[in-house]
């Protein structure tokens, strides 16, 4: 996952993808945050197209654990062909995760979850009846004890899919907390507020294609990746990967 704040000058400034999902909480926001962000770095989708995800929309692949995810239109295919990209089995098991505890069969994979958050309450004893002045308008059911009651969180899963604009903080948040529970040590709290600002929806877009570029994939396979119809982009994101692992750059990496 990389800052895309700008990809012409900046330098790459990575983050480790898997720090992340680790540090999302087993509630219902934390499954679904783990769920998008794997999904959204496996398939490199923009938020649009991510957030437009359904259920139908993933099917089965070869390897048993991983699965398709047909994508029924993109900002790159106007003429409404179709594409597919891959789920890994990480990222099929945080949608399994997210939406077997959401409860969700079909439709949008991907929904606004608002949270509700109760205080305890402790067991209130009444006033004495006696004690009540002729003056006072007083519910007299007021007079009869309350039972306690513990500190409790309820969720309310949304219909419809999140909201593309939704994605970027969704991320920021993510990074934050991740920050806060010590996951990104190397970081230092500059670094963090700098990376942040850097961050959107898009940012996993171009980390994969940084990460498919390290490794050693070609432009070729990276455009076919992630569904870029011209170069431009994709070099545009790795310039600065291709300066340090070009062969000036290997070359000089050994006499250092």
């Amino acid at each position: 996952m990389a800052s895309d704040s700008n990809v012409e000058r900046d330098e790459p400034r990575g983050l480790n993808v898997r720090a992340l999902l680790e540090s999302c909480a087993d509630d219902l926001p934390g499954l679904r945050d783990r769920a998008l962000l794997s999904a959204g770095y496996d398939t490199g989708l923009r938020a649009s197209e991510l957030v437009s995800i359904e259920v139908e929309h993933i099917i089965e692949a070869i390897n048993p654990d991983a699965r398709l995810l047909r994508i029924p239109r993109s900002k790159g295919d106007q003429e409404g062909e179709g594409a597919t990209a891959y789920l890994s089995p990480r990222t099929v098991r945080a949608i399994a995760a997210w939406l077997d505890a959401a409860g969700i069969e079909k439709g949008a994979v991907f929904r606004r979850v608002n949270v509700r958050r109760y205080k305890a309450r402790a067991a209130v004893q009444g006033r004495s009846i006696n004690s009540i002045s002729s003056r006072e308008a007083w519910d007299l059911r007021k007079t009869l004890s309350k039972r306690a009651e513990p500190a409790r969180v309820e969720y309310d899963i949304g219909e419809g899919a999140l909201h593309p604009a939704s994605v970027g903080p969704i991320y920021r948040s993510m990074i934050q907390r991740a920050f806060d529970a010590g996951a990104l040590a190397d970081l230092t709290t500059e670094d963090l507020a700098r990376l942040l600002k850097g961050i959107s929806a898009h940012s996993t877009r171009v980390g994969l294609n940084q990460d498919l570029f390290t490794s050693g994939e070609d432009l070729a396979g990276i455009m076919d990746a992630l569904r870029w119809k011209s170069p431009r982009m994709p070099l545009a994101y790795n310039r600065n990967l291709a300066a340090e692992q070009g062969a000036a750059g290997r070359l000089m990496s050994k006499l250092a």
